[in-house]
């Protein structure tokens, strides 16, 4: 996420260009208009410097968008054939990507269906775009939030004392703080789901219990959960992350905000790095434990002042059945990050240790 804040003026919308235009701008050096008919705008956009200035999505009159790039601006239109928008400004809502009652109508499943299909020079701009632009929506929602992630497995089914706990974790983390998730099923939606829920969690529990697994059917898991959306008043904002690589795991409809990539290396690396105020991590497996790593790894080369603590939850999962936590102590001894890296056994003691751990300061 990189931050532009006085090189780069997003612009998506007729008004605010009518605006800034009305208020005597000369040059549009750093602009990025997103999106807009420009058809009518054509003629007070060439009386402005155009050098360095970028068109996204936009319509033009004909012969307008080359008379933009003969003075300076670069253009790049819509492209043909993909289901997403690759210029979009902001990040995902539940309903946009569960757009229809049928799950293989949706948003999200043409995605994924046009993501696994023979890659072409055009999709593979569309994706890069794509994701460059949802990087950048994300940046702009977390300024000034606090974040703290919850990583667990996605195969945990609601009604499981599994689900409940991490419900139980988000829900408290989400009091004080904002959560953000890998944004798909299990574990993720516990913790999605508890922080949305700014009362009782056991009505919410016993509702989406109904449908237990996004297996077989994804669209009767969906939309119990909209539905609990919907019955919920005063919902608090969390975060999921979520991607199209492993589009088989559908996205959560409790993450108010979902920033969804086609990609999957540069949205794990997002993910970890948003988590300020640390990441508890709960039992999972191979994307658990690739994201405790990664973490570490982090942590391991940070300056001391910017340490993320890590909370690992339950000690038998991560000493015994997948023993991190031997490699991750010894991977910590002598490091700024060794007072920083914890193994507990209930979401409770985890809830009790973030918020009171901060990185060392500097030496």
């Amino acid at each position: 996420m990189k931050h532009t804040r006085g090189r780069v003026l997003d612009v998506t919308s007729l008004a605010d260009l009518d605006r800034r235009l009305a208020a005597g701008v000369r040059s549009l050096a750093g602009w990025r208009v997103v999106g807009l008919d420009l058809t009518e705008r054509g003629e007070v956009l060439l009386r402005c410097a155009l050098t360095q200035s970028l068109f996204l999505g936009c319509s033009f009159a004909d012969g307008e968008d080359e008379a933009v790039r003969r003075a300076g601006g670069l253009v790049l239109h819509e492209i043909p054939g993909i289901p997403v928008d690759p210029y979009r400004s902001r990040l995902y809502s539940p309903t946009d990507l569960y757009d229809t009652d049928h799950y293989a109508d949706s948003l999200d499943a043409r995605a994924y269906a046009w993501s696994r299909l023979p890659a072409t020079a055009d999709a593979s701009l569309a994706k890069a775009l794509h994701d460059h632009h949802v990087d950048t929506a994300l940046a702009d929602w977390v300024a000034g939030r606090s974040v703290v992630g919850v990583m667990g497995g996605h195969a945990v089914e609601r009604g499981s004392e599994s689900y409940a706990d991490a419900a139980r974790l988000g829900h408290a983390l989400g009091a004080r703080l904002t959560v953000a998730t890998g944004g798909g099923p299990g574990a993720m939606e516990a913790a999605n789901l508890g922080a949305f829920v700014p009362g009782g969690l056991d009505t919410v529990l016993a509702g989406v219990a109904r449908v237990p697994s996004f297996r077989p059917d994804v669209g009767a898991w969906a939309r119990v959960a909209l539905d609990e959306v919907a019955a919920t008043s005063g919902g608090r904002e969390s975060l999921g992350v979520p991607t199209w690589h492993y589009g088989h795991e559908p996205p959560n409809p409790f993450a108010t905000a979902i920033a969804k990539f086609f990609h999957n290396a540069p949205r794990e690396a997002v993910l970890l790095e948003l988590c300020d105020a640390g990441i508890v991590f709960l039992p999972g497996a191979g994307g658990t434990v690739q994201e405790v790593f990664q973490e570490a790894c982090e942590n391991y080369y940070a300056d001391p002042s910017s340490v993320a603590p890590m909370v690992l939850v339950g000690r038998r999962h991560w000493t015994e059945e997948l023993p991190v936590w031997p490699l991750l102590q010894a991977l910590a001894r002598g490091r700024a990050m060794e007072g920083q890296v914890h193994l507990v056994d209930t979401v409770d003691e985890a809830v009790a240790l973030v918020g009171t751990l901060s990185p060392p300061a500097a030496g």
